[in-house]
């Protein structure tokens, strides 16, 4: 495949833009920095070989956060992920403070779909809207996520004693 100097700058800037947020997704959803990178990897392949157009920027995010999440799932099912990463693996992953290692470690045992949502919201920095539409369900669904993702987590620091929440 022949790709030109101008799809080139354009691939370039796609991926300099969300390159690292792509990863921190696949990371908290793989919790393997290999993996993490193999997901990347596989989106952005995705992206040159379809070469999709979109209708705006927001709609080009959206699609390389639910074409991640997607493979995300792929390598999981394949991989058979499992059930435990080394506490050294987690302070090394990207965007992670020391005090926020306990907290970090309770949103990483949520079920998938509170994970996801509490991870694009609070560590990634979407809005409700942007979620709903990376993930396409309701705004409402998406609330719904994130309150009982946090009411899981109040319970599971208040078992440990912990006062993050």
């Amino acid at each position: 495949m022949r790709v030109s100097s101008q799809q080139e700058t354009d691939i370039e800037k796609v991926y300099k833009m969300y390159a690292d947020m792509l990863f921190r997704i696949s990371y908290s959803a793989l919790l393997s920095k290999e993996d993490a990178e193999d997901a990347v990897h596989e989106v952005f392949m995705k992206y040159l070989n379809r070469k999709p157009h979109f209708k705006s920027s927001e709609h080009e995010k959206a699609w390389l956060i639910r074409v991640t999440l997607n493979q995300c799932k792929d390598i999981g099912r394949r991989k058979k992920i499992r059930k435990y990463t080394p506490l050294d693996e987690i302070i090394e992953s990207p965007k992670v403070k020391e005090d926020s290692i306990g907290i970090l470690e309770q949103v990483f045992a949520l079920p998938e779909k509170y994970k996801t949502a509490i991870i694009l919201h609070y560590f990634e920095g979407y809005s409700i809207e942007e979620i709903s539409s990376a993930l396409k369900l309701t705004k409402s669904a998406v609330k719904m996520r994130l309150l009982r993702g946090r009411e899981y987590l109040k319970k599971e620091m208040d078992k440990e004693g912990n006062d993050y929440v």
